[in-house]
């Protein structure tokens, strides 16, 4: 049976532009549904409610970055960055195109003042890290980019997608798919116990005390003045614990964990006007030595702390009498 599937596009465009109109073209071309915030003139808080559930609806997103960072909400982030941070959130495969030279957009497409420009900045370099990442340069080239990046991502991490409902020929077939769907969660639900089950490490584990040899990345808050550079430097386990654990003790996302990560390495080798950011894979090592030592637990991505973990915090963090 032929599956469609349902691809939210994000963009920093304004209005349908004739970027946006390539790429919803490009999409229906490979059978697949484009859905989108250009359904909705003007955005406020319902309607951001709703188009969460469109959100949870798709089977992939497609982020598509320009020289604009986009209409700001309430809270001061705009709904394109809201809508990307709601999609990693759902767990959405992502795929992420940036334009290459935002300065060479014509100036009624890129951002006038420096605070958008910084915005901007640290979305994409949020974007862009640790996912599938393409640039583009010309309108032209999008549809090409599309396709295959969507392809890719499709054939590397098939959804569930969409059938109508008159190619469910019998019965049989009905059967089958209810039975797909059954075997998908209890995957699904096997795959959540392996994650949420504390760790145990046989071998010889490090201990707090040892220092944490960490790479890390400068990016300047405006992109059109500034290069990004990258470093060494080192922490004691016990020293970053002691700072993240009051945060885990309260229970806190996988992605919160990362930021206040590269807040407290900031204040030791961050430079003004730059955005300090741990490497990826040093975070992951960060985990998996919490882990490891028994100090953490992580279920469904949130970080919490185990009654070891607890009665460390207390020892690292409480001033005795």
């Amino acid at each position: 049976m032929d599956k469609r599937y349902q691809v939210f596009v994000s963009s920093t465009f304004t209005d349908l532009e004739e970027e946006r109109k390539h790429v919803i073209q490009t999409l229906m071309e490979m059978d697949c549904i484009p859905a989108g915030m250009e359904l909705f003139p003007a955005i406020d808080e319902e309607q951001w409610e709703f188009i969460k559930k469109v959100i949870d609806d798709c089977d992939y997103y497609l982020l598509i970055i320009g020289g604009r960072y986009g209409s700001i909400a309430e809270d001061g982030l705009s709904y394109t960055e809201k809508e990307f941070d709601y999609a990693v959130e759902k767990g959405l495969k992502i795929t992420v195109l940036v334009h290459e030279d935002p300065q060479s957009l014509p100036a009624k497409k890129t951002e006038a003042n420096v605070e958008g420009r910084e915005k901007l900045a640290k979305f994409i370099e949020k974007a862009q890290t640790g996912r599938l990442r393409r640039t583009w340069s010309s309108v032209k080239e999008l549809p090409g980019l599309v396709a295959l990046s969507m392809s890719k991502t499709i054939k590397t991490y098939p959804a569930i997608g969409w059938v109508r409902a008159d190619k469910v020929s019998n019965e049989s077939d009905l059967r089958e798919l209810i039975e797909l769907q059954r075997e998908n969660e209890e995957l699904r639900r096997k795959l959540e116990e392996n994650t949420t089950s504390k760790f145990n490490y046989e071998g010889e584990v490090a201990g707090l005390e040892s220092q944490f040899n960490y790479n890390y990345k400068l990016s300047p808050y405006d992109i059109f003045h500034g290069a990004s550079h990258s470093g060494k430097s080192s922490i004691s386990f016990s020293d970053l614990f002691g700072y993240l654990s009051p945060f885990i003790f309260k229970t806190i996302d996988e992605s919160d964990v990362y930021k206040k990560c590269n807040f407290f390495i900031d204040q030791f080798v961050g430079q003004p006007s730059y955005s300090t950011y741990l490497n990826e894979s040093d975070f992951q090592t960060v985990s998996l030595q919490f882990l490891a030592l028994g100090l953490i637990e992580i279920n469904e991505g949130q970080w919490c702390l185990t009654d070891y973990g607890k009665k460390t915090m207390m020892n690292l963090r409480v001033i005795p009498k």
